[in-house]
């Protein structure tokens, strides 16, 4: 019961996030760092970016898609994060990692994470794939890890994100969006499209996202 007050409490803040398009906007998004130059560069080079993306079968049409969705999704960005925060909240395992050491969610740190989650949305439907965006995957893999956990809001949660959840949140994430980019009118193609784009540009973050978790060497 506790866990879903706590939920309900956080998906019920008024974050405003369906239009931070401005620079302004994206300033008051705690710990959003995309592309402040004193961002460390990431150690993935835009050319062995450009590989996994051809691995992945990523190319021009999928950016295409990808900004196609943007229009649809932004205006639905608050029901998109109830409904994944209500994934997470269900299951204590993923609750955990934003919760103290008593079990308690923390309130203030999951805020904070939902509002960059909501412009993650719109940053991965842009598809701006250059060194600014590289640069920023990298922290926020840097975030999920032990060297990185909680620093960045000054929680007190489990200091690591377990690997395993970062690949599991796979599905969950990228198969509860098609119904929100089926609403938007378009052809059952051009939905196929969006989502297929979304697969392959979700999966490739979590590629990046996974680089601190591997040995020096074996990325």
């Amino acid at each position: 019961m506790r866990i879903v007050v706590a939920l309900a409490m956080v998906c019920g803040l008024a974050l405003t996030l369906a239009t931070p398009a401005t620079e302004a906007a994206m300033n008051e998004i705690p710990g959003y760092t995309h592309g402040r130059p004193d961002l460390p560069t990431s150690p993935i080079s835009p050319e062995e970016l450009a590989l996994i993306e051809e691995s992945l079968l990523f190319g021009d049409e999928d950016r295409e898609a990808l900004r196609m969705s943007e229009a649809i999704l932004a205006p639905q960005v608050e029901e998109i994060l109830d409904v994944w925060y209500g994934f997470v909240g269900s299951k204590p395992q993923l609750l955990q990692y934003f919760s103290s050491a008593d079990g308690k969610p923390d309130m203030e740190y999951l805020a904070a994470v939902r509002k960059r989650f909501g412009q993650w949305i719109l940053d991965t439907a842009r598809a701006k794939h250059d060194q600014d965006w590289l640069n920023y995957q990298h922290a926020i893999a840097v975030r999920h890890h032990r060297t990185g956990k909680n620093r960045t809001d000054k929680a007190n949660a489990i200091d690591h994100i377990h690997f395993r959840y970062l690949p599991a949140l796979f599905y969950p994430i990228t198969a509860t969006l098609k119904p929100f980019l089926a609403k938007s009118g378009h052809s059952a193609e051009q939905v196929e499209a969006m989502h297929q784009a979304w697969q392959k540009s979700v999966l490739l973050q979590v590629i990046l996202w996974s680089h601190p978790y591997v040995r020096d060497g074996d990325f």
